[in-house]
């Protein structure tokens, strides 16, 4: 098997005005994201997913790296790996170059597991295709009363946890906190996201709140590179458990998260930080040090399943994020959508990540060739000044 051919497919979706969301940098607008095709000679194609600017995306898998991988075998996907690595290490360490070759990374594991004939959960060494999932969304709202209906409205969908957005005041965080646990029930759990918005003298006070609550995890409370904040309120609190990792790449950065260290749960995404490849060596550290790995996933359902894959085969993987926002990259992108019962998703036994693309949502949301990034606010990239309208500061009252 050698590789033909790698595509690049950015994909788009605008939001109808009632149905975009509020969060700390604004109201979301649209989403995107891009896929990666690694075609081969025998017709079999890999499938991979990078979440990052589209526009860059395309430039450095399809113009630097796809004329250094034509020609090779498909199955050498660590030496591949290594020689993309390599390849963008002067520009790309973090950020979007290791997001790229991410990307492809993904695709050449779907291709390796087509070619074996297992799906990648197996090969990798897990014993279940079931995966805990996770709800992710109820974003900020006016009336409380709308976030205690939606987490009835995850659970009747079958998840078990869900996920949650604070830090818009002292005052808000406690009674939408309240209202969610409330519309989960008594045998639901929360998880809460703290969207980089506390100090670490309001990020303890909240942990002070959470710990007397069902909450699995406090997420990122401090903007990623603030690690002092970090290491400040591991040193005042244990009470609950911390999570990051979701804008970190590759193992350089989540070796500094890992310090100490810092977090119990570690939030690695295949599609951003450096794909399946980096993934796996990052919760092998983790493993080594005693912590739990629950990937994040914000952009599509390819990125979703191949990060499920790796939570399978992990002693140490925990959960998975599955996007409950509308987006219909995650909910119509793959053919017979995501399998979601009694709190876990359903990867199946078909080979690779064991999925097919629904080509009518993929032509419904393909960007045109040619066409450069619209304006707008896709919830982790804003373009255009008029869509850059972030929260005022975190109120502590």
């Amino acid at each position: 098997m050698k590789i033909t051919d790698i595509q690049v497919i950015n994909l788009r979706h605008v939001y109808s005005e009632c149905q975009g969301f509020a969060y700390a940098g604004g109201r979301v607008t649209a989403r995107v994201t891009s896929l990666v095709l690694v075609r081969t000679d025998v017709g079999e194609t890999g499938i991979g997913a990078a979440y990052s600017h589209p526009d860059l995306v395309k430039l450095i898998i399809e113009q630097h790296l796809a004329p250094h991988l034509v020609g090779e075998d498909p199955a050498r996907v660590e030496e591949l790996w290594r020689r993309m690595a390599n390849l963008t290490l002067w520009y790309g360490r973090k950020g979007v170059a290791i997001s790229a070759l991410g990307g492809v990374d993904i695709a050449l594991w779907d291709l390796r597991g087509k070619q074996l004939g297992q799906p990648l959960w197996r090969l990798l060494g897990g014993h279940s295709s079931q995966v805990p999932a996770y709800a992710s969304g109820l974003f900020w709202a006016d009336d409380v009363a709308t976030l205690e209906e939606e987490a009835r409205q995850h659970r009747r969908r079958g998840f078990h946890r869900v996920k949650m957005r604070l830090g818009r005041s002292y005052a808000y965080d406690m009674a939408a906190l309240d209202a969610v646990l409330k519309g989960v029930g008594h045998d639901g759990t929360v998880l809460v996201d703290g969207s980089h918005r506390y100090s670490v003298d309001q990020a303890a006070r909240i942990s002070g709140e959470l710990a007397t609550r069902p909450v699995l995890w406090f997420e990122e409370p401090f903007a990623p590179d603030d690690l002092d904040s970090y290491a400040s309120l591991r040193a005042r609190t244990t009470a609950v458990a911390l999570a990051a990792g979701e804008n970190e790449f590759g193992q350089q950065g989540f070796r500094e998260l890992m310090r100490g260290p810092l977090v119990d749960i570690v939030q690695p995404d295949a599609c951003r930080t450096g794909g399946i490849t980096e993934v796996l060596r990052i919760a092998s550290r983790a493993q080594a040090q005693g912590l739990r790995v629950a990937p994040h996933t914000w952009s599509d359902a390819v990125a979703l399943t191949a990060n499920a894959h790796v939570v399978a085969s992990i002693e140490n993987g925990l959960t998975v994020e599955v996007d409950q926002t509308g987006n219909p990259a995650i909910d119509e992108l793959l053919r017979g959508g995501l399998q979601i019962a009694e709190g876990h998703l359903e990867l199946g036994d078909r080979p690779g990540l064991g999925i097919e693309l629904d080509e009518d949502v993929l032509e419904r949301l393909r960007v045109p060739e040619g066409e450069l990034m619209r304006d707008g606010n896709y919830s982790d990239l804003v373009f255009g000044a008029a869509f850059r309208n972030e929260a005022p500061p975190y109120d502590g009252a």
